[in-house]
């Protein structure tokens, strides 16, 4: 689904708990998410924690959306 929506010219971030699933499945931003259980958040985090690191995330794919890729790119800290 992801390489279809960017042939349409609509760029995709794919966020994700298993980096080279990603990859076999052909998506150009890849932003690594926290775990599967949980890929955007950690429940065991004190609340202003948890909304921090998921803040951190968004900015992340963001940033992976407004970057020009040639090819697969895999957006690390």
């Amino acid at each position: 689904m992801v390489k279809e929506i960017e042939r349409a010219g609509i760029p995709v971030v794919h966020i994700c708990t298993v980096v080279p699933i990603s990859l076999t499945v052909g998506a150009n931003r890849i932003v690594p998410a926290i775990a599967i259980p949980h890929p955007l958040g950690n429940p065991s985090l004190e609340q202003s924690d948890e909304k921090a690191l998921r803040r951190k995330l968004v900015e992340k794919a963001l940033k992976a959306l407004s970057t020009e890729v040639e090819g697969q790119t895999v957006f690390e800290d």
